[in-house]
């Protein structure tokens, strides 16, 4: 076994993974394909074995379904009791998270995991209620069936024609510590149906016409036992990655494609796609890009960009890889991807060269243990020119533009070749005579490093072989002639080539190597560019107009992105700035992308006659728009590593937009829950604040109707100051909702003025005679009298608002104190009680909207007269707030700023 020492920034990472991981509980899913096959038996069984090894276990709910065989194992079992919701005049039998927690065992079961609870509930599904569990460290064993999966839902109604709408996300079921597949013969399973030992006689019989049929069970087995299967090998391959473990292990075929730009590259993908067939097995098609083969010519780029989308049709995985050498970094991909099958063309060098050289399938052969190596031949008399004629005439469009660039660059650097060995001839026969030819020898090396470093390999192959010759002619005897006299200057001038060759070819890896870097360094810097903006966009339109800009300025396309309206048709924006980059995009192409998720337009197989290009805009299986693409160059589009960086893009756009819609329905579903609070508050204060005069009303007036004649003026007095006390008493709550509502709607229009404070206090401590009789106030007010600009009516409501608060909640004869403080740019009031104070941490809840501190004691009101002053105070651009007092009380203090210089008052003479 081949191990290798871990990436420590794999490990590391691992290694928090596991941390955390160990703080919640271990979860244990017991999975079947349909009800009856065992699965709470076994769940009941395992807790036993637990039990009797003295952990402790607890059941928090198990259904047996009248099951005698399943009841008798919860024998000797604590049961935690269920607990018991009222529902449409039904009680339902839940499970009690509560109880689960505060008895927390080491192992609780939890049966039907994809049970969703009764309203009312702290969760709306039970695998929720597992996860708090799992949160608070407790081991869990539950249990589900495949049709409960969410991803296979759709295959499953599809299957049985039922729609399960009870269902858990995958991530649940792949998060679990470990999974117990409880199967059963799909014959043996009808064979306890029709016994009665899963539904009941007439049950049963309807069960085994509809959803047991043996095809639908059939099919129900294999989708469990796929999905068991694929978790196994998630966990081996998981096992690998911790263990860092390189070699194979043969436990599932999948197969490796290598293609090049060669003629056999389409017949290596069918051939793939027949073998993986044949198997059933996964199929990736790869294509190594090397320095060499970056150097490629567009038209043979161009077809093994067709090549590779004309796998991803066949459903194969695709990747392209960048790389030095070609073998190494298959091996390595492959061993990632534990491939156990390789399929490749057979090597075209031969004889000596192959000897010399060495070819890829040697190396794979030689280092690639574990991996059977299949090689496919060109057939017999099959021209070698074909395939690529064949890609020429399907080169894109724009092409013989970018060939004719091409060729002026490729001049241009055989050109600079030549000028710098003359350069280096020249600085030689300056030098020839003054240093020894081992010294000339270096002037010319020095040139092909500038030129490899410049230009690449063909042009630094030139600078060698004409700087040797150079050499030769004028600078070793006989001169100027290019026989040697000497011998020994033969293996100068051999040493003198192969150096320079080997330097030009390593400089000229080294020139395509760092072109490769710089180029995954500015898609690295783009993409962190536009997330960076993407993240901070806070709408939807914010998201869109950073998309297209980004999206212009990396493929040189101009681009719109489309949405559908309410009804589903894909419109163009309203907002005609989100849609200045193109216009006339085919609104019918972009509904059928939408409508089918999947890409069409110029380059693809559908709709291969439309101008632009359309990408789903996505992720999974729901669109969310469409991107359009007008690309100038289809090559800067669907080149491999060009789609992925697309892809990149409309993934994180995807997300913003999601993210952004996300956050819009949260906001939305707070305000209709605060609507919702402040309505049942409201109905709940005025049901009760309302009945109470009302009683005392109707009372009084039937004492008068009915026994009027028989009652004294006396009692007829105390009635009818009963009812006006308590109409007047209605008219104030009356009063104080309609208050509350203007200053919500925001219509309230200030009538500032400058008015004398002592005025203000006076007239309200007039107003609240008759509810101040017996309480002593203290009013104390700095020296001179001052001022304040605000509208008086407010403040003189603010200030009987706060002395109604005082009364109430304080003792009867308790007294009162009304201070103020003023500084030039405010004035500061306050209403101080000697009463009980606030209860810590509600000082700031005291003026929210209906809210009351005891709800016993207020016999009056529906908590709106302290939000109403918060919002007159906040309307005049101060501030309120209340707190206790350290020598007992509470004291409520108004902040009113003074937007000008109070005018001087005159003394009275």
């Amino acid at each position: 076994m081949n191990v290798e020492r871990p990436d420590p920034d794999e490990l590391l990472a691992r290694v928090e993974r596991e941390k955390a991981k160990a703080k919640q509980g271990r979860l244990k899913i017991f999975f079947g394909f349909a009800a009856g096959v065992g699965k709470t038996y076994a769940m009941l069984s395992a807790a036993r074995e637990r039990r009797a090894e003295n952990i402790d276990v607890v059941v928090g709910l198990v259904e047996t379904h009248g099951r005698k065989e399943t009841a008798i194992l919860l024998e000797g079992l604590e049961v935690l009791p269920t607990k018991q919701i009222e529902y449409r005049g039904a009680s339902l039998r839940e499970f009690d998270l509560d109880a689960a927690l505060k008895r927390k065992p080491s192992i609780i079961l939890v049966d039907e995991l994809a049970h969703t609870n009764a309203p009312g509930s702290r969760h709306p599904k039970r695998w929720q209620d597992i996860q708090e569990l799992l949160d608070a460290g407790i081991d869990v064993f539950t249990a589900v069936n495949v049709q409960h999966l969410e991803s296979l839902n759709d295959d499953i109604g599809q299957i049985s024609g039922i729609r399960v709408w009870e269902t858990v996300p995958d991530t649940v079921f792949e998060g679990a510590d470990e999974v117990e597949l409880v199967d059963l013969p799909p014959d043996e399973l009808l064979m306890r149906l029709k016994e009665g030992k899963v539904y009941l006689p007439q049950q049963a019989q309807e069960a085994i016409r509809n959803f047991f049929r043996k095809g639908n069970l059939i099919a129900l087995r294999e989708l469990a036992l796929r999905q068991t299967a694929s978790r196994v090998d998630a966990q081996m391959l998981d096992y690998r990655e911790v263990h860092a473990i390189r070699e194979v292990w043969q436990v599932s075929e999948r197969i490796l494609v290598c293609i090049g730009p060669n003629d056999l590259a389409e017949r290596l993908i069918r051939a793939g796609k027949r073998f993986a067939t044949a198997l059933r097995a996964e199929w990736i098609v790869v294509y190594v890009e090397t320095p060499e083969l970056q150097r490629l010519s567009a038209e043979k780029r161009d077809a093994v960009l067709r090549i590779l989308r004309q796998a991803e049709q066949l459903g194969a995985e695709t990747a392209t890889l960048s790389a030095p050498e070609m073998s190494e970094v298959i091996i390595k991909f492959a061993r990632e991807r534990n491939v156990t099958k390789i399929v490749m063309s057979k090597p075209r060098r031969r004889g000596w060269r192959r000897w010399l050289l060495g070819s890829v399938v040697d190396t794979l052969i030689s280092q690639a243990h574990n991996i059977n190596i299949y090689l496919l031949g060109s057939p017999q008399g099959e021209a070698a020119g074909t395939e690529l004629s064949l890609y020429r005439k399907r080169s894109l469009p724009g092409l013989s533009e970018r060939l004719t660039i091409r060729k002026k660059g490729y001049y241009r650097g055989y050109f600079w070749a030549v000028a710098v060995t003359l350069v280096s001839s020249l600085l030689a026969w300056l030098m020839f005579g003054r240093f020894e030819l081992a010294n000339l020898v270096m002037i010319f090396l020095l040139g092909v490093v500038y030129i490899a470093t410049r230009f690449g390999r063909g042009p630094s192959i030139l600078a060698s072989i004409l700087g040797v010759g150079i050499f030769d002619f004028f600078f070793v005897t006989p001169y100027f002639s290019f026989s040697v006299a000497d011998t020994q200057y033969l293996v100068t001038l051999a040493a003198m080539l192969i150096v320079a060759m080997l330097i030009s070819n390593l400089m000229a890896n080294v020139r395509s190597q760092a072109k490769v870097a710089a180029h995954r360094e500015r898609r690295a810097t783009v993409l962190y560019s536009m997330s960076k903006e993407l993240v901070a966009s806070q709408r939807e339109d914010e998201i869109v107009r950073a998309a297209v800009r980004h999206i212009h300025a990396e493929f040189g396309s101009r681009n719109v992105i489309l949405f559908p309206d309410v009804q589903g048709r894909i419109v163009y924006p309203k907002d005609r700035s989100l849609s200045e980059s193109l216009h006339g995009a085919d609104l019918s192409v972009a509904q059928w992308v939408m409508d089918h998720n999947e890409m069409a337009g110029q380059g693809t197989n559908t709709l291969p006659g439309a101008k632009a290009v359309y990408f789903p805009l996505g992720s999974g299986e729901q669109s969310l728009g469409v991107l359009v693409l007008l690309p100038i160059n289809l090559r800067r589009v669907f080149l491999p590593e060009q789609r992925k960086l697309l892809e990149t893009f409309i993934g994180q756009i995807a997300q913003g937009i999601t993210r952004v819609r996300l956050a819009e329905q949260a906001r939305s579903a707070q305000l209709q829950m605060e609507a919702e609070r402040l309505r049942n508050s409201l109905l709940s204060s005025i049901s009760h604040d309302l009945r109470t005069p009302l009683a005392t009303i109707v009372g009084s007036a039937s004492a008068l109707v009915e026994e009027g004649h028989c009652l004294s003026s006396q009692d007829k007095l105390e009635l009818g100051h009963a009812i006006y006390d308590e109409a007047q008493r209605m008219s104030n709550l009356v009063n104080n909702i309609l208050d509350m509502a203007r200053l919500d709607a925001g219509v309230v229009e200030l009538n500032k003025q400058w008015y004398p404070l002592e005025e203000i206090i006076g007239t309200v401590l007039t107003r609240l005679q008759k509810q101040l009789e017996g309480r002593p106030v203290k009013v104390a007010l700095p020296s001179g009298v001052p001022m304040i600009y605000a509208d008086t009516v407010m403040i003189e409501q603010v200030l009987i608002n706060l002395l109604e608060n005082a009364i109430r909640y304080t003792p009867e004869g308790s007294p009162l104190e009304i201070r103020a403080e003023a500084s030039p740019f405010a004035v500061e009031i306050a209403v101080a009680d000697r009463g009980p104070g606030i209860p810590k941490g509600r000082e700031n809840l005291l003026f929210e909207k209906f809210y009351r501190v005891r709800q016993e004691t207020a016999q009056s009101g529906v908590g709106l007269g302290l939000a109403i002053c918060r919002a007159i105070v906040e309307v005049h651009g101060g501030t309120i707030r209340a707190e206790n007092r350290s020598s007992g009380g509470a004291i409520f203090s108004f902040l009113i700023p003074l937007d000008h210089i109070p005018p001087t008052i005159e003394p009275d003479e």
